[in-house]
């Protein structure tokens, strides 16, 4: 368990050939093999390795049951004669015994080497065996695993093996969910688990209780103070404390006073101080009837280092402010006073032995040295005053770090320090908001994904994946990182392992605090995983600590080296403290600018790393930044240099107003009615200048009518634009084959099966259903996603959903392989790495959906792995996406091909009337409208008018065409067209919206506003078809129709409207309108029937 903070190596390491190992091994292993008389398999041969026999039942057991773990009982010599390299950087007396055993159970020759730099030189040490993320070909490979730390993980991630799958495969040993979800958080990438924890790492208080029950030092305090003696819970008490305590008692018994609290400068516990200040909800939360909150709504982005929409760092607020001002307070009634004007390193390790601590922070594992009795570091007997204690009470004590009562108020503009209450600070407990950080994230192990050899993967998952079965105190470097390690049972079992009960139960009662989710209370703080981790902590400490709080005043810092009593004070001294405060900030910023420089990509890339960090929801490519700053922050847009990853005049369609604000003029050539709007109304004014009230009356009343005209015009493209996104892909449609949907054994995603050519790409409509026509049967699933960056981390929607398409396969009679079978998933089937493309997929959704021929709704009972909730048939039914794509599919086909799948072997039809609910599309919850579209364009909901309104006008026109005779629907799909028909007329305002209300933030600033949804649409729909104009499809020149006027009759159903209705011609023209009116499909060509 590290102790350490962010140490850098005195001189760079360019090859791990150049580090000095420290090797400790187990001896090798004798490795024989009986020879076999005859010629059977591996498995008929005796194997005995060193004396290691499988068939030895006895020596299985003896060998292979241990600490009562049974993980190894069927792995008795199944890694005989097999080598594997483990790579450490601290050394721990428990790792040589487990390892020899591990080798006498499986015959496994596990290698231990320690790194000679220890922790200072690991980080460059992966980075040389393991290799850059960017760049494959690196990595020398000696080593096949490793224990790690999380900040060394972001530049090398890639490289090391995704242990997601072994997870999932071995959950009943590991239990994943049993560890803390700050360890959990720390270790994971991109969706995917890079490390497995062993331990955690975070800031705790640790105390003197002979300190604070002297009745004494009680006595004196309350006598000067006039307030009782008492255990800090908030950092503004443990300052005051601190200073109170701090040269007016003697705790050693040396009749000298002594300190305050005790502590090492580093840049980890002044973020402890930071954490409660600035963090107080990472999800949005609401009030309950019971007066309390519950947080499992949008993310808010919070933290205590940067900006999560601008990669600004959190430094200018009075937050930051407020825990610089007591940080240094504390550090100057600390031991620094003494040490540091002596030129010693203010180190609590040598300052805590000495007994003229009150108290000290640390992380876990050196606070067990400092609070244990004869621990390394802990004062001896004759240096405490363990008599005034009473029989039962021990002298060291932990307890949870302080929280605030004053926090940032991040609804605010300017973010104002405020009483932590209410909404501001939901997760408060008495008024205090606390906030554990949870610095490094503790030690975890790793494996090497590029170089190292299967056998020698599977040996060191084996070792691994056993040592977490482990009873804490039996595992090397480990620490209390479960909560099954919280249970009464392990508490008694660590107290008697530190043969020290108290000890113990304060463990306990910290962590039990610690490793709450925010729905329990929980409110844990993550340190800053990105690259460059070390450079961003050597800037805040050589700013905050070399140049401010320990420089001495008369070269611009805070610390009188002559007499610390007289260092500079934030309140007594603020005129003075204010100037180099403001140094300090200007100084730490332009640091921090420099390191973003340091690194590929800059600070641009750097943001998008802190999101995926954070797991951000929802997730946003580089160019979705950039497009959102240009909406909400055009200095944050130049500063990350956006020009170079958006062109402005690519944006004009979509964020018109948002480039011409930016940058004046860019979208003139490309709007041109913008430019006869304009000339009008110069037209207007030039009028009134030269002809008078008669002239401007007239010229109003003429761009009345023009401006009356180009809104008609734009109605009518609406229309059109509807009616060509029924023909029309803007984004081809990607299948996989049923059969190696299966052989995936998880969602795929659509690179990657992009990549190993496993997609069957369909261009057009008219592809699809030739496709169709030949025998294929597209199977389209409609899910919601169980996690902020997985669409199915734990795979119980994947097993539903290939349990769904084998049942359908053996109802209807199909080739079991599947092999006829193609199926569509959002994850598969959309693009996830190119906003660009993914965009154009998004805009034909209502496509894809309407094309399948079978839909089945998959929402099996599933936890989600991020928010502590489990999602269902209800959760999905809420979703607006997850109703628009059911809706896509049943006006297009009704409802006989629509399945639903709530668990691993349930299918069952839909009922009739399920698309009822599903109708009200846009009652439905959307992302965007919980985050108040904090930097987007527009609301989604607007994204489905068009789908929508040309979806219903094909339903009207089958209708009205049926109601003419001019249509020879069956039965049964007319019965189905009027079933819609009539709950849309009933309900149609709440269907289809004339209007909606959406919130904006605008220059940082909250904005309501109505806007037009469908307005008129559905009435100028209507009026369209029944004049005869504008769906009806000319049989001639489309050649697809078997017979006129069954153009809603689907492939091989009898039910609906879809297949077979005319798809691929670039014009569609009346068949029964001798007008012949011609609509082209072309959204480039709308601007030609819109009159100047």
């Amino acid at each position: 368990m590290s102790s350490s903070r962010r140490r850098r190596p005195s001189a760079a390491i360019t090859s791990l050939s150049a580090l000095t190992l420290l090797a400790v091994a187990t001896q090798p292993l004798t490795t024989t093999m009986a020879q076999t008389a005859d010629t059977g398999t591996c498995a008929d041969q005796r194997i005995v390795v060193g004396g290691c026999d499988p068939k030895d039942t006895e020596y299985c057991e003896k060998h292979c049951n241990l600490y009562g773990s049974t993980y190894l009982l069927d792995k008795c010599c199944i890694h005989t004669g097999i080598n594997a390299n483990l790579l450490a950087f601290e050394v721990s007396e428990t790792w040589i015994p487990r390892i020899e055993e591990y080798g006498k159970c499986t015959g496994a020759n596990v290698r231990l080497q320690y790194l000679a730099e220890g922790e200072d030189g690991m980080g460059a040490a992966l980075m040389d065996d393991v290799g850059k993320n960017e760049d494959d070909t690196t990595g020398q490979g000696i080593f096949d695993a490793y224990i790690v730390q999380a900040p060394w993980l972001p530049p090398i991630y890639k490289g090391l093996k995704s242990l997601s799958q072994y997870i999932k495969e071995n959950d009943e040993y590991i239990q994943f969910s049993d560890i803390n979800q700050a360890s959990r958080s720390a270790v994971s990438f991109e969706g995917e688990v890079r490390a497995l924890p062993l331990d955690t790492d975070y800031i705790a208080l640790g105390y003197r209780q002979d300190v604070f029950e002297n009745p004494e030092i009680k006595q004196a305090y309350y006598a000067t103070w006039g307030d009782d003696l008492k255990v800090p819970n908030t950092i503004e008490e443990l300052v005051e404390v601190s200073e109170r305590l701090n040269g007016r008692f003697d705790y050693n018994n040396d009749n000298e006073t002594d300190w305050g609290f005790c502590l090492t400068p580093q840049t980890n516990y002044f973020q402890a101080f930071l954490a409660p200040v600035l963090q107080t909800h990472l999800n949005e939360c609401e009030k309950n009837a019971e007066g309390g909150y519950k947080c499992l709504g949008a993310d808010t982005g919070q933290n205590m280092f940067f900006d999560v929409d601008n990669m600004e760092p959190l430094i200018y607020n009075d937050g930051f402010r407020h825990a610089v001002e007591l940080y240094s307070r504390f550090v100057r009634a600390s031991n620094c006073q003494s040490q540091t004007p002596n030129g010693e390193k203010c180190d609590r390790k040598t300052a805590f032995p000495t007994g003229r601590c009150a108290g000290v922070i640390s992380m876990p594992g050196t606070m067990t040295k400092l609070l244990s009795e004869g621990g390394k570091y802990a004062p001896p007997p004759e240096k405490r005053m363990d008599s005034v204690l009473a029989e039962g009470e021990y002298w060291g004590r932990r307890k949870v770090f302080p929280g605030s009562r004053k926090v940032l108020n991040w609804n605010k503009e300017g973010l104002p320090l405020e009483e932590c209450k209410g909404d501001i600070c939901p997760l408060a407990k008495d008024g205090i908001n606390y906030a554990p950080f949870f610095a490094e994230g503790g030690e975890s192990y790793a494996l090497n994904g590029r170089q190292s050899k299967p056998a020698a993967t599977d040996v060191m998952w084996d070792m691994f994946t056993w040592l977490s079965t482990l009873p804490v105190g039996q595992v090397p470097l480990a620490g209390v990182y479960r909560k099954s390690h919280l249970t009464d049972e392990a508490t008694d079992d660590l107290g008697k392992l530190w043969n020290n009960t108290v000890m113990a139960e304060d463990l306990h009662d910290v962590l039990d605090e610690y490793f709450k989710s925010e729905e329990e209370g929980g409110n844990v703080v993550q340190d800053l995983f990105i690259i460059g981790f070390d450079d961003y902590n050597d800037a805040l400490d050589t700013e905050l600590h070399t140049n401010l709080i320990l420089q001495n005043v008369t070269l611009g810092g805070l610390f009188d080296m002559d007499d610390p009593s007289k260092s500079l004070d934030p309140v007594k001294d603020k005129a003075e403290f204010d100037v180099r405060y403001d140094r300090f900030i200007t100084d730490l910023a332009k640091r921090y600018d420099d390191v973003h420089k340091m690194h590929d990509g800059g600070a641009l890339q750097q943001l998008s790393l802190w999101r995926g960090a954070l797991g951000i929801n929802p997730t946003k490519s580089k160019d979705e930044i950039c497009q959102d700053l240009l909406a909400s922050d055009h200095a944050a847009f130049d500063k990350l240099d956006c020009t170079h990853v958006v062109t402005l005049k690519d944006l004009c369609q979509s964020q018109k107003s948002d480039v011409e604000e930016y940058a004046p003029d860019t979208c003139k050539e490309s709007d041109d009615k913008s430019t006869i709007i304009i000339i009008v109304l110069c037209s207007i004014v030039g009028a009134v200048m030269l002809g008078g009230f008669v002239y401007f009356i007239r010229a109003r009343y003429v761009a009345y009518v023009r401006i009356r005209k180009a809104h008609e015009q734009l109605m009518e493209a609406t229309l059109n634009e509807s009616i060509r996104a029924l023909h029309q892909l803007d984004y081809p449609l990607h299948l996989i084959r049923g059969d190696e949907f299966v052989d995936q054994g998880k969602l795929m995603r659509h690179e990657v099966l992009r990549n190993t050519h496993k997609l069957t790409v369909l261009d057009s409509l008219p592809d699809v259903d030739a496709f169709i026509a030949a025998g294929k049967h597209v199977l389209f699933f409609s899910h919601q996603w169980t996690s902020f960056t997985l669409p199915d981390p734990s795979g119980i929607q994947y097993t539903a959903m290939c349990t769904a398409m084998k049942e359908l396969a053996k109802r209807n009679g199909w080739d079991e392989s599947c092999r006829d079978v193609f199926v569509w998933v959002d994850y598969s089937s959309i693009p996830q790495a190119n906003p660009s493309t993914q965009n154009l997929a998004i805009r034909s959704l209502a496509a894809y959906a309407s094309s399948a021929t079978y839909f089945v709704i998959v929402a099996p009972d599933t936890p989600h792995a991020d928010l502590d909730d489990t999602c269902d048939l209800g959760t999905y039914q809420r979703r607006m996406w997850c109703r628009a794509e059911q809706i896509c599919h049943s006006m297009r086909n009704g409802t006989e091909g629509m399945y639903l799948s709530v668990g691993e072997d349930s299918l069952a039809p839909v009922e009739n009337d399920f698309f009822i609910e599903s109708l009200h599309v846009f009652n439905g919850d959307l992302t965007c409208c919980r985050l108040d579209h904090k930097g987007m364009g527009a609301c989604d909901r607007q994204s489905l008018v068009i789908p929508l309104l040309g979806l219903y006008g094909e339903l009207f026109r089958a209708s009205h065409e049926a109601k003419d005779g001019k249509g020879s629907p069956n039965a049964d799909a007319l019965s189905s067209v009027e079933t819609f028909l009539k709950e849309i007329e009933k309900h149609q305002e709440e269907v289809f919206p004339r209007t909606f209300q959406r919130v904006m933030w605008r220059k940082n600033k909250r904005v309501e506003e109505e806007v037009i949804l469908f307005g008129d649409l559905i009435d100028r729909m209507k009026a369209r078809i029944s004049s005869g104009v504008g769906f009806e499809v000319d049989d001639e020149k489309t050649g697809t129709l078997s017979t006129k006027g069954s153009d809603f009759i689907r492939h091989g159903a009898s039910d609906f409207l879809r297949h077979g209705v005319v798809h691929g011609s670039s014009t569609i023209t009346g068949s029964n309108n001798s007008s012949g009116v011609k609509i082209e499909t072309a959204v480039g060509t709308l601007g030609d029937h819109m009159e100047p």
